[in-house]
């Protein structure tokens, strides 16, 4: 008779975990699918900020701020790491390292440390205007203008031109990998 009750308590043991993991399961894959995604970061565009190869949470819920990390896809369907610079409505320009914002200057605290470490005689941000990249002079509704955090070697809006929100597929929460480089994506 004790046998019997020992079988039945260790079998419904059995069943609650295998009902408890497929839960959570499921609630993993839910949490992983849509809400925080892992995303790969390839080049050395975003340095120092995040290496080669670095892999973060990137989230879909959130507003887009500027300075905020966000992963975009291009038309090509190539995804990328970036930093948003300019928001709908703004005016950007670049002249003599120091960014403008509706002709306001807009410190970049982000890039104090590549700043510290570049020693080419080029500026680290080419000097440019908004209308000299995208032939206009203010971001329309839902147009993004994103740049690298190491600029002399990124492939940014300067290149390919502004982003459209339907583009941008999240905004990057978290480096969880590898461990020693974890970190959350400061706001600033």
């Amino acid at each position: 008779m004790e046998n019997k009750e020992v079988r039945k308590k260790v079998f419904e043991t059995i069943i609650l975990l295998l009902k408890t993991s497929f839960v959570a399961g499921v609630i993993v894959l839910l949490l992983r699918g849509f809400l925080f995604i892992p995303v790969e970061v390839t080049g050395q565009s975003m340095e120092s900020t995040l290496m080669q190869s670095d892999l973060i949470i990137m989230e879909r819920f959130s507003t887009i701020k500027r300075f905020d990390v966000v992963v975009i896809r291009l038309k090509d369907a190539e995804t990328l790491v970036k930093r948003v610079i300019g928001l709908p409505g703004d005016s950007i320009k670049f002249q003599d390292n120091q960014l403008y914002v509706n002709d306001q200057k807009v410190k970049e605290p982000f890039l104090a440390n590549n700043l510290k470490n570049y020693h080419q005689q080029a500026p680290f941000t080419n000097d440019f205007t908004l209308e000299t990249v995208i032939g206009k002079t203010h971001l329309d509704e839902g147009e993004y203008f994103v740049l690298g955090d190491n600029r002399p070697y990124s492939r940014d809006s300067r290149l390919f031109g502004v982003v459209h929100e339907e583009d941008i597929l999240g905004k990057g929460l978290f480096v969880y990998y590898p461990f020693q480089d974890m970190k959350w994506l400061r706001r600033f």
